[in-house]
């Protein structure tokens, strides 16, 4: 037997790639996979591309959960504290809900309401400290899909003082994924075919995140929902400070770290090369009218920004490599 582990929500898009990744996973097993609507069910009913795994949705309840070594809680936003909590302290949990990210509870009922949950260790590695941190953790609050895209382009330049933290812009496209299973009209495919919209303009739920992962002070943030089922596109854009070459920045704080690449010059990042993986792929530049430093990034929101990311995490907190069970590479076409 491996190291046991389960999934809480794993009936949806970001619960179903985690199946898929653990499934793969050298020293993970899974013991269990819970859903609610779909308890009862084989995973294959759900899942199909996960044909060959023998294991029937089980209901989300703490019993259920609570002989792992580790579970991930794959949960709506706002779920994930109350079950969290009746789970025992020896079993290590990855949240990739909201519930835990913030420090600022005034910032979490302004953007998510209701009652702050209380902050556990962000779960960014590439962060300065946080492998560290990650790994001497047993409660860990996965990264949002926003959220990942845009720390990865910008905290190394507010933390180099190449840009001013008070004036970040980004504009993001994401797969339609990124919101979720549930039917909604306005993801249907014959509305989303053939266009571009933009959501939650000037109040979109990451951008306290994203603020407190990277020491911006101000951040406009445009989401863009795009005609795919799966990847971001990140375009940031601030206000240099001085003369430093944004590209040489952003590699030298990524020269170590196994997912985040640097692309060579004149290469820009496009969702389809990350699909499948659990990389970033960043570039840099100077607009040459504004004189605004330019960051592109681009990330499977699946991978990087949910299922990847907490698996990263949680083979940091196992005392696993790091990139145990998780590809570097997209794939194509």
């Amino acid at each position: 037997m491996g190291i046991r582990v389960a999934v809480a929500g794993a009936s949806g898009y970001a619960g179903g790639e985690l199946l898929r990744l653990i499934a793969g996973h050298p020293e993970l097993d899974m013991v269990a996979a819970t859903a609610h609507r779909q308890a009862g069910a084989p995973v294959t009913a759900v899942h199909p591309q996960l044909v060959g795994l023998d294991l029937v949705f089980a209901a989300t309840e703490p019993a259920t959960l609570a002989d792992a070594d580790l579970v991930f809680l794959a949960l709506p936003h706002g779920e994930s504290a109350a079950l969290a909590a009746a789970l025992p302290e020896t079993v290590r949990v990855v949240d990739l809900g909201a519930d835990h990210r913030l420090r600022d509870a005034a910032a979490w009922t302004r953007y998510y309401g209701g009652e702050h949950a209380g902050t556990w260790t962000y779960g960014l590695p590439e962060l300065p400290g946080q492998r560290a941190a990650i790994a001497a953790a047993t409660r860990v609050a996965n990264t949002g899909c926003y959220a990942v895209a845009t720390t990865l382009a910008l905290a190394p330049l507010v933390a180099a003082g190449a840009v001013d933290p008070a004036d970040v812009v980004v504009v993001a496209a994401s797969g339609t994924s990124g919101a979720g299973r549930a039917a909604k009209t306005n993801l249907l495919g014959s509305e989303v075919m053939g266009d571009l919209s933009p959501y939650k303009v000037g109040a979109h739920q990451h951008v306290p995140e994203i603020k407190q992962a990277t020491g911006a002070t101000s951040l406009s943030l445009t989401p863009v929902l795009a005609p795919m089922p799966r990847g971001i596109l990140a375009t940031v854009t601030a206000v240099p400070t001085g003369d430093a070459d944004p590209r040489a920045v952003l590699a030298r704080a990524y020269a170590d770290a196994p997912f985040v690449h640097v692309l060579p010059e004149g290469a820009w990042p496009h969702t389809a090369a990350t699909l499948g993986s659990n990389s970033c792929h960043l570039q840099a530049g100077v607009d040459v009218d504004s004189g605004r430093l330019i960051v592109v990034s681009a990330i499977d929101n699946l991978g990087k920004g949910a299922a990847g990311q907490a698996v990263q995490c949680a083979n940091l907190m196992l005392g696993l490599p790091e990139t145990m069970g998780l590809s570097v590479w997209g794939i194509a076409p």
